[in-house]
């Protein structure tokens, strides 16, 4: 079948939303200091900003997966009370400004917080302004992105397959494991890839419950903040760098999310 163009009341501002989100990109390109990049992007210091985002955003994503599936479980399958506010309260963090989460994260997980002073009394640990608060950070506002993503999945997925299995014996365990996840793996799939570039951008909170400490806590987003009032070019050539990282990851796994929808 012939693909047509949509009318004009649906092309223009199609056209023009597009191009409100790709000029940004495109000036980004156009003021790039292209002669100084290799100097620019090859110090030692920006190795070590973009070691420790991918470190921890895959850090991260690894939690998000643990903590995200069964909780996307629960709200597309569960049948307990109050599921509406327990969704309401779990994509909080798409609408809450990141810095806001930072500061959470600090009433609970700081020295004197609701959770943290109890680890530091009784076992002499402090979470905020290390590696691993920035990992917890990355999660926090990257999680709904996998729960959306696999919630959405389950709830387009016909359970008769699960019931068949079910009334053969199974038990919800094994449905679950067996019939169930792979049926949602393109799901999975996507919304692990969603949280990875959220994490892997992730600011504000980061700043506020890990601080920004080259080597520790610095990552790359932190890294492009701190060039822009020092050396505008370097964090022009940065930010190209984080664009094209995670422009690669959502073009080469896309790809995959299609060949397994098709099967």
């Amino acid at each position: 079948m012939r693909r047509r163009l949509p009318p004009p009341g649906v092309l223009v501002p199609a056209v023009a939303g597009l191009l409100f989100l790709v000029a940004p990109f495109v000036a980004l390109l156009v003021a790039a200091p292209w002669s100084a990049m290799p100097d620019l992007v090859g110090s030692p210091e920006v190795a070590q900003a973009l070691g420790l985002s991918l470190r921890t955003a895959v850090a991260a994503t690894a939690i998000c997966l643990v903590l995200g599936v069964p909780l996307a479980s629960l709200l597309a399958r569960g049948q307990v009370p109050g599921l509406g506010l327990v969704r309401a309260l779990v994509t909080m963090p798409l609408v809450l400004p990141p810095v806001v989460g930072g500061v959470a994260l600090l009433m609970l997980l700081g020295r004197r917080g609701l959770v943290g002073e109890h680890l530091d009394t009784w076992f002499g640990f402090t979470l905020p302004f290390t590696t691993a608060a920035v990992v917890v950070a990355e999660a926090f506002v990257a999680l709904p992105f996998l729960v959306i993503s696999v919630e959405g999945t389950l709830r387009g997925t016909d359970r008769a397959v699960e019931d068949a299995a079910a009334t053969l014996g199974a038990s919800r365990w094994y449905v679950f494991r067996r019939v169930t996840l792979p049926r949602i793996a393109p799901g999975i799939a996507a919304g692990a890839v969603l949280c990875f570039a959220r994490a892997l951008g992730e600011f504000g909170a980061t700043i506020t419950f890990a601080g920004n400490f080259p080597g520790t806590t610095r990552t790359m987003p932190l890294a492009i903040y701190l060039a822009l009032e020092q050396d505008p070019d370097a964090a022009i050539a940065l930010s190209l760098v984080l664009v094209a990282l995670s422009l690669a990851v959502l073009v080469a796994l896309r790809g995959r999310w299609l060949t397994e929808l098709r099967r």
